[in-house]
């Protein structure tokens, strides 16, 4: 490829570096749908249910700590060769998973998976921002949010479809999950090898081995106990245990960034930056309760109105169609216009509403108004997410184009993990008192009690047993969904209908503490200042800026050279 400046890219040329960019991060994206939908299948196969966690986990663990790594070794030695190691660690992750033999080897190899998945969404945006302009940039950044949109639809449905197979080929059925990746990331790698061709500006420096060291050290024991300290106890001695470990790590880690100065993996220079510093937060605010609200969506569909997993995924449709045309629309508004304060602002109120109307959605009400809420939550979604990345390339120096992306991304994986864990466990101590007091309720009502005498003659097992605990008023038949919820489907409506209750109450105060939350981002935003946009791309501007410095430094040295007239 020519250039007419360097840096400056055409349009024909930008797709069809994007097209690249977009099969690498297809991968990441459906990989975790995929994997979502039939995770329970893998784990009756494997006899490890009771760890199925550490699945997720192990995932979550190294693509949130890579994340930076890959922004900083990026910006030092160029784009193209850590976005294809990227792409070839998930590869080979993903072959590795699907020989697993136990859930401990898919845990572990899921972490392998997670180091390639770290690269992906991080360096696909910083190449943008390298080769477009902020100007343009959220125009074609759009199309990302498109390939997660599309991910979220065709992932429950091949998930299941895999999943749900005895055997294809030969292989079993959920195997194919992850070997599905792998002609995937033949392709990726082909693409990217044959059309990312930038231009690569070595920079010496030191690379930052403590600082990623002390992050690992920090964050390991903090994911590991959100993810797993609703099962030991919150306050309890190992839960305290990692609590500790992670803060002592992460002040060790400030510590070393700051020793580090702008050889740091996140420079602490960039918090400086006022700028910068509020749209992180907004960013951890927004990644937790964005992720947070969605993964309780799922639920909902299929516990309170009894769908399947596939048939969730083509539920949540209006938020997905919603969140993809709002990306769009607002990506070209920033283009055509320069501004692009207003659509957070508007982004994270509509999502506030949003969530706050889910607080209203109860067992009984009808699905229809339930996707007008999907909806209006992804009209908020797509236009948030981009103008805030896109507000944090524009504020930092070009040079500095794959930490500050990398930090961005890095910082809302650090939010949404936060938020699937504590809502999740808000969800989990709310569930067995509401469905205690929906089930005090049923007492009263005839048909319950109907169903009840009836189910307790059943031959059925479950039913006679579920209907016999609610005579003899076993406390314990309230927390049942806390083990499993399958059983709610299995029960005869009327007798299933307290626990669809109790599970949809639980969830509404939920969506309540997102709305609240939200409203907090709202705020925030609100003091977001909105600096003009450049109109060069990442790469012509850290060109210029190199020009500069050599100009300034030529200027300097011939002033030193030349005799002055100081007295």
């Amino acid at each position: 490829m020519t250039q007419p400046t360097p840096g400056e890219y055409s349009h024909r040329e930008i797709l069809t570096i994007l097209s690249g960019l977009m099969v690498g991060m297809f991968l990441a994206a459906l990989d975790q749908t995929i994997v979502a939908t039939s995770v329970r299948t893998i784990a009756d196969d494997l006899d490890g249910f009771s760890i199925l966690a550490w699945v997720t986990t192990a995932y979550l663990i190294t693509s949130t700590i890579s994340t930076p790594l890959y922004g900083k070794l990026s910006d030092l030695y160029g784009r193209k060769p850590f976005f294809m190691a990227a792409i070839s660690i998930f590869v080979i992750g993903s072959m590795l998973c699907g020989i697993a033999t136990s859930m401990y080897e898919l845990a572990a190899y899921r972490a392998v998976q997670g180091l390639g998945a770290g690269g992906l969404m991080s360096m696909a945006l910083a190449i943008i921002g390298d080769i477009v302009p902020p100007r343009e940039r959220a125009k074609y950044q759009s199309y990302f949010l498109a390939v997660f949109g599309t991910s979220s639809v065709l992932g429950p449905v091949i998930g299941g479809l895999l999943a749900g197979q005895s055997s294809i080929l030969g292989v079993t059925g959920w195997r194919w999950v992850f070997y599905i990746n792998v002609p995937l990331g033949i392709i990726a790698l082909v693409v990217v090898w044959r059309v990312l061709n930038l231009p690569v500006n070595r920079r010496e420096a030191r690379i930052d081995w403590w600082g990623a060291a002390l992050l690992t050290v920090g964050l390991v024991p903090l994911l590991i106990v959100a993810e797993q300290g609703r099962v030991w106890g919150w306050s309890s001695p190992r839960a305290l245990t990692f609590f500790a470990i992670g803060i002592l790590g992460l002040v060790a880690f400030v510590l070393a960034e700051i020793k580090m100065g702008d050889d740091a993996l996140i420079p602490m220079r960039f918090f400086r930056n006022s700028l910068f510093s509020l749209c992180i937060a907004v960013s951890v605010i927004s990644g937790a309760a964005m992720f947070g609200g969605i993964s309780l969506l799922p639920q909902y569909l299929q516990v309170v109105k009894g769908s399947s997993p596939t048939l969730a995924g083509y539920q949540t449709l209006p938020l997905v169609g919603s969140l993809m045309i709002s990306s769009i629309v607002s990506g070209r508004i920033i283009s055509k216009t320069g501004r692009y304060k207003i659509f957070p602002v508007c982004g994270t109120a509509a999502m506030a509403l949003a969530m706050f109307l889910f607080h209203y959605v109860h067992a009984d009400t009808p699905l229809w108004q339930t996707m007008l809420v999907m909806a209006l939550f992804g009209l908020g979604v797509g236009s948030m997410m981009q103008p805030l990345t896109l507000a944090i390339q524009n504020a930092m120096p070009p040079k500095d184009m794959g930490v500050s992306t990398s930090a961005a991304t890095f910082f809302r994986q650090i939010g949404a993990t936060l938020g699937v864990a504590v809502f999740v466990s808000m969800l989990f101590t709310q569930l067995a008192p509401k469905t205690g007091d929906a089930l005090v309720e049923a007492s009263t009502d005839p048909a319950f009690q109907e169903a009840v005498k009836t189910a307790a003659g059943s031959a059925d097992p479950l039913e006679s047993g579920f209907a016999n605990a609610i005579v003899a008023g076993d406390p314990s038949i309230a927390g049942s969904a806390l083990v499993d919820t399958s059983f709610i489907q299995k029960l005869e409506s009327a007798l299933a209908e307290p626990f669809r209750i109790g599970f949809s109450d639980a969830m509404d105060y939920v969506f309540l503490a997102v709305a609240i939350l939200l409203v907090i981002g709202f705020v925030l935003v609100l003091f977001v200042k909105e600096v003009p946009l450049r109109t060069m791309s990442g790469l012509a501007a850290a060109q210029q800026e190199r020009e500069e410095e050599a100009a300034a430094a030529a200027t300097a040295a011939e002033s030193d050279s030349t005799p002055g007239d100081k007295q």
